[in-house]
């Protein structure tokens, strides 16, 4: 079976691969235009697809009808068309769990790196511009006994309000489209509407996949019914704020401040208004940057194509209907 690896990923993954006996290609260079991109695809059996740079929709996999697998480089797999491709019987690997730790560390950091402005303040040290004492100038804010609301309570965001919990004795309260029992038992955590959500939290950190139902869900209104003290973090994806709006409420201070791993669109303009505000921290998606996260999702995947590649269910599959649907 020919395997396509659109960017380099950590050895383990390719080794892996090879030593399974799998054909794999990388690209010389990894800036792939579309065209590009496609053709190696069409010159393959299974993809392992790192980035969200292309789309698998209908139409790819009308021009690529020769892909049987894909292996996602990702948890999420907004950029797949996963009822296309269940419908064609392709299954679609993602990789969760192994990055939770790591995804929850920077939502975590971004909490903290709003409530006492400290990409701001860095700055200042970076321009020389330290100046004297002020006791009123940029001041910052205290997490502890605040309340935490998580959108999508699931791995990362349990590990978010676990870190909140331990850390500051945070409230937790979240929205799901399912109870988790386990949270409410362990953390204490309250199930509450979005709107309760909305409305409740110090801090508001988004934690779910993302549909393109959700564009745009955290707009002018939504930002109108937070807290005037409220922090918004999101590592999850940039789809689901309305960067203009958030702008506007941060100046209006409707809410006080932003952590952002993720960005609409990404990558962030360098001139986005955003960056010139004191309690706005941008990351450039880094959620999962560590060596261990990136390495086990290079095991992750390698291990999806090689399930695959041997006749068996692959073991993290984003779209587990085409294994009932062929039985």
């Amino acid at each position: 079976m020919k395997v396509f690896v659109n960017r380099r990923i950590p050895e383990t993954g390719i080794n892996m691969l090879k030593e399974a006996g799998l054909e794999v290609f990388i690209p010389e260079h990894e800036n792939l235009s579309h065209e590009e991109w496609l053709i190696y695809c069409q010159n393959h059996d299974a993809i392992l697809s790192v980035g969200g740079e292309f789309k698998y929709d209908r139409d790819f996999f009308d021009q690529c009808p020769n892909i049987k697998t894909i292996a996602l480089y990702s948890v999420g797999f907004d950029h797949v068309d996963i009822q296309e491709a269940s419908r064609r019987n392709i299954p679609v690997g993602n990789t969760p769990d192994v990055l939770s730790k790591a995804t929850s560390d920077v939502a975590f950091l971004l909490m903290q790196s709003v409530a006492r402005r400290a990409s701001y303040n860095f700055q200042k040290v970076k321009d020389g511009n330290w100046g004297d004492f002020d006791p009123l100038h940029a001041l910052g804010q205290e997490l502890y006994g605040k309340t935490l609301g998580i959108l999508g309570l699931g791995r990362i965001g349990f590990e978010m309000a676990k870190k909140s919990k331990a850390a500051f004795d945070m409230n937790i309260i979240y929205h799901n489209r399912n109870r988790n029992e386990e949270a409410e038992k362990e953390l204490n955590a309250t199930y509450v509407s979005f709107e309760e959500l909305v409305a409740q939290s110090d801090v508001l950190s988004i934690h779910a996949n993302f549909t393109h139902e959700q564009k745009d869900l955290f707009n002018a209104p939504v930002f109108a019914k937070m807290k005037d003290n409220s922090i918004f973090i999101n590592t999850a994806r940039g789809g689901f704020q309305n960067e203009k709006d958030l702008y506007e409420a941060l100046i209006s201070k409707q809410i006080w401040g932003a952590g952002l791993d993720v960005t609409n669109p990404e990558p962030m303009s360098k001139e986005s208004p955003l960056l010139e505000l004191s309690s706005v921290c941008v990351l450039p998606h880094i959620g999962s940057a560590t060596i261990e996260a990136r390495t086990g999702m290079a095991k992750i995947a390698a291990e999806n194509i090689i399930a695959f590649s041997k006749g068996e269910k692959i073991p993290y599959c984003a779209n587990p209907e085409v294994y009932s649907v062929s039985s």
